[in-house]
């Protein structure tokens, strides 16, 4: 039997070592530290309220789909390109939602005679898109999705509109801060026959045309995509020549009647997805250094019926929290951080624990935020600690404040304190913190 050889010092240490995992994140996703997770919550928080104001109910449904549902219901570039797909162990084609229309509208249609209609349901999912990282656009991101199912005309695309200019406004927005451009697939429809584009081009023009403010020579590659240049200058003229129509006209009236006043009207304005099928509107910054489109959405009349449904009349937006962020921060209308955390009890020596620990559970009784600092620090670096976390109030328990039963209450942005007794505590907080 041979001596097995010893190995060397260094592949001994070789082996022992283990690879260093990255700190990065996936590419084009993010991570929410707590002072970004606030403003992300100010987000949701004022998405929500104002969508329940209009009378809208929650609803929500898993990320994950079966992949048809975008094959069938949206464009081949965002299933083929822009779509996190794969084979589950079942060998199902599984999709990550890319949007939630299409949820909405399997949803609808699966309870279609026990819904009572109009339905205004809202919701904020995550949704995922493989493309490139860029401003404004990630792979990740919270969407709120606000439709009204189950009526058509003028109203309801006014409704909608106001509930996305309410929502500006409630974040704190000036009307002169953003505009709502608006048009009308109809006008595409009606352009698209006049000029003889066949149907079979048609769901491309729209998406080129969706993307024509960022297209070097447009008519170029609108020639290119329908092989007719003479189609391709009559279809860019008739856009061009229309300035509204009696409907959009109408809507302008209504949305007055509601208070929204910086409604334009914007040919250009066309939506990418296909199953669009009236107005269609998108919210555009003003800010010079910020502008572009935030947000939008419109009319799809037929979605439902994808599904064998009967055809429901339907209307709605979808705002992202990138863009919504990317506003707030343009137009200084971030909000400032604030702890969840009221008042941090710092424990001055290790037999007051206990103490602390019942002083802190009666105070959350009374509905008081409290932490308990356990580090075992000095005084003056716990409470360093809390100023740095912008814990608002401290208070230092040792035998003293055991024996006494009174505590000092100290503001550490003012350095005001009073002591107080343990049930006046609480009271002393609320008042201090409005």
């Amino acid at each position: 039997m041979t001596k097995r050889e010893k190995p060397s010092a260094v592949d001994s240490s070789d082996s022992g070592r283990r690879a260093r995992l990255s700190t990065e994140s996936y590419k084009g996703v993010r991570d929410f530290y707590p002072e970004d997770q606030f403003i992300q919550r100010y987000l949701f928080e004022h998405m929500e309220r104002v969508c329940e104001l209009f009378g809208f109910e929650e609803y929500s449904a898993s990320i994950l789909e079966p992949a048809e549902l975008y094959r069938s219901k949206t464009s081949e570039e965002i299933v083929n390109e822009q779509t996190y797909t794969f084979a589950d162990r079942g060998g199902r084609d599984v999709t990550l939602r890319p949007e939630m229309t299409p949820t909405l509208a399997r949803m609808i249609a699966a309870r279609q005679r026990d819904i009572p209609l109009p339905a205004r349901w809202y919701s904020i999912p995550n949704v995922f898109r493989y493309e490139r990282p860029q401003k404004g656009r990630l792979r990740e991101h919270w969407q709120l999705n606000a439709d009204i199912v189950g009526v058509e005309g003028v109203e309801a695309d006014a409704e909608i509109i106001a509930v996305a200019h309410s929502i500006m406004r409630s974040l704190g927005a000036d009307e002169r801060n953003f505009e709502i451009r608006v048009s009308d697939r109809r006008i595409l429809d009606a352009i698209y026959h006049s000029v003889g584009i066949a149907k079979e081009y048609t769901g491309n023009v729209t998406r080129l045309l969706d993307r024509r403010a960022k297209i070097d020579d447009f008519e170029k590659e609108l020639t290119a995509l329908i092989a007719h240049e003479e189609k391709a200058v009559k279809l860019i003229e008739e856009l061009e020549n229309i300035t509204s129509t009696a409907y959009l006209e109408e809507l302008r009236v209504a949305l007055e009647h509601m208070g929204v006043r910086n409604m334009i009207v914007d040919t250009s304005i066309t939506r990418g997805f296909d199953y669009y099928t009236g107005m269609v509107f998108e919210v555009f910054d003003t800010d010079p250094n910020n502008r572009r489109s935030l947000f939008g959405g419109g009319r799809y009349d037929n979605l439902l019926s994808l599904f064998g449904a009967e055809p429901i009349p339907a209307v709605g937006f979808g705002m992202g929290d990138v863009t919504a962020r990317d506003f707030l921060e343009a137009h200084n209308l971030l909000p400032t951080y604030t702890p969840s955390t009221e008042l941090m009890i710092c424990i001055v020596e290790p037999d007051a624990t206990s103490h602390a620990v019942q002083l802190a559970q009666g105070l959350r009784r009374e509905d008081v935020a409290v932490a308990v600092n356990f580090s075992g620090k000095r005084i003056g670096d716990q409470v360093r600690s809390a100023d740095k976390m912008k814990i608002p109030f401290v208070i230092a328990v040792g035998a003293k404040e055991r024996d006494s039963g009174r505590y000092t209450v100290k503001n550490l942005s003012t350095g005001a304190e009073i002591t107080l007794p343990a049930d006046r505590i609480a009271e002393h907080l609320f008042s201090s913190l409005g």
